[in-house]
């Protein structure tokens, strides 16, 4: 696989990851796995975490 395609493909599925996480904070979705209520505080970590993953992807395409 071509390195440009490999991180295309990593920088839309991490950007979508970041929206749901924006969607969560923004609607107040519940998240349950397992029976364990995720706590809202993970979704602000997981939404700067995939944020920044997605910026490096989108970012090292143009290097």
């Amino acid at each position: 696989m071509n390195n440009k395609i490999f991180l295309k493909t990593v920088g839309v599925i991490f950007s979508l990851i970041a929206v749901l996480h924006f969607f969560r904070l923004v609607f107040g979705w519940e998240a349950v796995i397992g029976g364990w209520m995720v706590p809202v505080w993970l979704s602000v970590v997981a939404l700067v975490i995939a944020s920044v993953l997605a910026y490096k992807a989108f970012k090292y395409i143009k290097q």
